[in-house]
């Protein structure tokens, strides 16, 4: 039967030691905590895994705090949490505004930015943001810890660079100095999956990601060079187009998701010139 949980295990750690120390003795346990994706797959009969780690109660992932110079986010800090910092309005303006754009206040309340960092979905609407702030992924397993830059995290469509028994339990930001900006583009204003997602930092190094148009949220070096030289915005738009691989689906056309991409990137540069 469709969303049946009967036959499921629910194993549920007392610590992130202890939860460390339950994934790398049983690979097949499948990490989880907001579960805004992982019920849909359920509902939908497609969810093939068996036995689930909840992570939800480990509050130590839920800090957003002050490293130094740099804000460190905790795996399990929430889009509502995200959108209400203090810090996070403070140093990182576009994550907060892309988190104000997720879902509903339902899913804002559930959903985590370590769940989005790990499903790596392309349309994911914290991505970008992550992308353009050289943000880093902070991984620990029961041996030990590592940190990846999270412009290397996603190898491919849904496939990233974690190994066996690795969580995601923070992400770094280091100072991000120039103007910010978030756009997503969906259906509607409001819970809608992103037709297309951009975030920019205007600096004398501009930096621009785009979800949607490629298998994974990507950075723009190309696009990028171009506005670092002061080249035209329509020299940069046509290296943009050269540098995304969008796709027919479901919720767009690859035409149409072009032809956004390149407007966003207008938008961009004139909302912070």
């Amino acid at each position: 039967m469709r969303g049946m949980v009967s036959a499921r295990q629910l194993v549920e750690p007392r610590s992130l030691q202890h939860a460390l120390r339950l994934l790398d003795a049983d690979p097949d346990l499948v990490p989880m905590a907001g579960c805004t994706d992982l019920y849909v797959s359920l509902q939908f009969g497609t969810l093939a895994e068996q036995r689930f780690l909840d992570l939800w109660w480990l509050d130590e992932l839920r800090r957003i705090e002050r490293r130094g110079s740099s804000l460190r986010i905790g795996a399990l800090a929430t889009y509502s949490q995200l959108s209400r910092s203090a810090a996070v309005q403070r140093a990182l303006p576009m994550l907060a505004a892309a988190a104000r754009e997720v879902g509903g206040v339902q899913i804002q309340n559930r959903g985590t930015i370590g769940g989005n960092i790990a499903n790596a979905s392309p349309a994911g609407d914290t991505l970008p943001v992550l992308a353009a702030a050289d943000a880093i992924v902070v991984l620990r397993r029961a041996g030990g810890s590592r940190r990846v830059p999270f412009t290397s995290f996603s190898t491919g469509y849904r496939q990233t660079a974690m190994r066996p028994g690795e969580l995601v339990v923070a992400i770094e930001i280091p100072p991000v100095r120039g103007r910010q900006w978030f756009r997503k583009v969906g259906t509607r204003a409001a819970q809608a999956i992103a037709k297309v997602v951009m975030a920019g930092v205007r600096s004398t190094r501009p930096r621009v990601a785009i979800g949607s148009v490629a298998p994974t949220v990507v950075r723009l070096p190309a696009t990028e060079a171009i506005l670092a030289a002061g080249g035209s915005i329509r020299e940069a738009q046509d290296a943009l187009l050269q540098e995304i691989r969008p796709i027919d689906d479901v919720r767009s056309t690859a035409a149409y998701r072009r032809e956004v991409a390149a407007n966003l990137l207008a938008r961009f540069w004139s909302d912070t010139g």
